[in-house]
């Protein structure tokens, strides 16, 4: 485990970079393969040089291809802060996460009641590991205002479809704002952009989770760059 998100996006923030976190992800039900062969530690590695404030790594191994080992090796490599995500349900999940280097786990409204999930964000913080509760609608916003995370996330795409709709940063637009001050809001897939970039940073976004368009662009560096150097909106 390496330091807290919530600490580096704010540093980011008070430097005044947007703060723009990678992923390393195996494949997806929409994309197929996104490593294209290359070595995911080695990735990651690059991503941090880049200057992200985090790393995410799905760990979802049935339809992302991902695994704890994964995570551990990426943890291990990296000296920014790492969120795991996968479906998680229960503490063995988050404790699984947490023993492979996860400074960050993902909890997904959709796939949680609110007391399920405030169990899971208590749990979380006793193995010393923040959480981020994710939304996709404006009810999920609501029901999980209360909930005691670190940090909320819009998944720009549909989740509970495994993201293979397009989605775009409109949704940020619409949920960003509905959240309870004081915690970072980070925007989520569909972000491909400097312009994606600056539409979720004015709607209300601290952060923004790159994935597939990194591993698809030609020179992920200089893209993950472009990104962060987007700026705050006018």
């Amino acid at each position: 485990m390496t330091g807290s998100l919530v600490a580096s996006i704010r540093a980011r923030q008070r430097a005044g970079i947007f703060p723009v976190l990678g992923e390393v992800k195996v494949r997806s039900p929409k994309e197929g393969d996104l490593l294209a062969g290359r070595d995911p530690v080695a990735y990651a590695r690059l991503m941090a040089a880049a200057g992200v404030a985090g790393i995410s790594v799905v760990t979802e191994p049935e339809h992302f291809g991902g695994s704890l080992d994964l995570l551990r090796t990426v943890a291990a490599a990296v000296g920014v802060p790492v969120l795991g995500k996968d479906f998680v349900t229960t503490p063995a999940q988050v404790d699984a996460l947490a023993d492979a280097g996860a400074a960050a786990v993902l909890l997904i409204a959709a796939h949680l009641t609110p007391a399920a999930l405030a169990d899971l964000v208590a749990h979380a913080h006793t193995r010393g590991v923040e959480a981020l509760v994710e939304a996709h609608t404006a009810e999920e916003v609501r029901t999980v205002a209360d909930v005691p995370a670190d940090l909320f996330g819009i998944n720009n795409r549909d989740i509970t479809l495994l993201e293979v709709d397009d989605g775009d940063v409109t949704r940020t637009g619409r949920l960003a704002r509905l959240y309870p001050p004081g915690r970072p809001v980070v925007s989520e897939s569909a972000i491909g952009s400097p312009t994606d970039v600056r539409r979720a940073a004015a709607a209300g976004a601290d952060a923004v989770l790159v994935g597939t368009a990194a591993l698809r662009a030609p020179d992920p560096v200089a893209f993950l760059r472009t990104l962060a150097g987007a700026g705050w909106p006018a």
